[in-house]
């Protein structure tokens, strides 16, 4: 668990904080994005963390224990931190870039071999292609899954993500941004992700903080977050088509009920609701049957209306529920 406790934080010269008695828990376990546009703090936030910014006052505390305590090396080698960039070292190899933290700790080398190996796997990147590549011969992609494989190599419990897909192609992006979003959930990563992309954000967070000038102005779910902006700000920053970005969050399992729809076009159980009304819309149907065994289930238009209806509660069964 992370804790921010009054925390403040000024540059000299700047004719403002940077950030302002910030108070704010990201729970072990889930992913906490912070999102703004440039110049609002959150980058500042998220170093405060490992200790690569040190707060002017308030306390951070991970697990318990504040920062300012603990030996800003010793910190650094439990907390996983892939930047915008990445930053991999030019001169070693993909498998000694990711193998950086566990050499560092002394891991035997067989151990940071096979941990390399397990890692590379987990991004996406087979072992026996890349291990003995350079950085310079991969895609931008490629590059940023080496250094989320370096970030996770000795198995930290934080995560720390500053715009980890800025330098990345908008359809590298789009892609990597799910199977990295993927990963973490599976592994279980307290993660902190600094972003300007509200996609980013919605697809990606259990939690949405929106930062202005220093401070918070909504910490909400993704769900709560386009359904009730706290301000007019919050609001201009989601934009005019809120509701169908809505619609994206949300699975066609979750709303569908039990019935069949003979005829009519199918859909996977795991697909979003955006994609459903997309499919709706061109097919002419208001009902499509879900093709994912089991008992038949059917989602009606009317279904999609109920998921996004304005008073921003959740659907019931909806994952925002759980």
């Amino acid at each position: 668990m992370i804790r921010f406790e009054g925390v403040s934080k000024s540059f000299a010269g700047a004719e403002r904080p940077a950030v302002e008695r910030l108070d704010l828990t990201v729970p072990e376990g889930s992913t906490c994005i912070l999102l703004g546009p440039s110049g609002c703090g959150k980058s500042t936030t998220l170093r405060m963390v490992n200790r690569l910014v040190e707060p002017d006052a308030g306390r951070v505390l991970v697990n318990g224990t504040d920062v300012a305590g603990v030996d800003p090396v010793r910190l650094r080698r439990g907390i996983g931190y892939v930047l915008q960039g990445v930053g991999l070292f030019p001169h070693r190899s993909v498998a000694q870039n990711v193998a950086t933290v566990p050499a560092l700790l002394g891991w035997p080398r067989r151990r940071i071999e096979e941990r390399v190996d397990a890692m590379l796997a987990v991004v996406g990147l087979d072992p026996g292609v890349y291990r003995d590549r350079r950085p310079e011969t991969l895609s931008g992609g490629q590059r940023q899954r080496v250094g989320v494989a370096r970030a996770l190599a000795a198995d930290p419990p934080i995560l720390l993500m500053d715009e980890p897909f800025g330098a990345v192609d908008p359809v590298a992006r789009s892609r990597l941004r799910g199977e990295i979003g993927a990963i973490l959930e599976r592994l279980g990563k307290t993660v902190m992700i600094v972003t300007h992309d509200l996609t980013e954000a919605l697809l990606m967070g259990d939690r949405i903080v929106l930062m202005r000038d220093g401070v918070i102005v909504q910490a909400d779910t993704p769900e709560r977050f386009l359904a009730k902006p706290a301000d007019a700000f919050a609001s201009d920053f989601i934009g005019a088509d809120r509701v169908l970005r809505r619609l994206a969050l949300v699975a066609a399992r979750d709303v569908a009920e039990p019935g069949e729809a003979l005829g009519a076009a199918q859909i996977g159980p795991e697909a979003s609701l955006e994609d459903a009304l997309a499919l709706m819309l061109a097919s002419g149907a208001d009902r499509l049957a879900l093709d994912g065994g089991g008992p038949p289930r059917v989602l009606t238009l009317d279904a999609v209306r109920a998921a996004v209806r304005e008073d921003g509660s959740p659907a019931a069964g909806t994952a925002s529920e759980a």
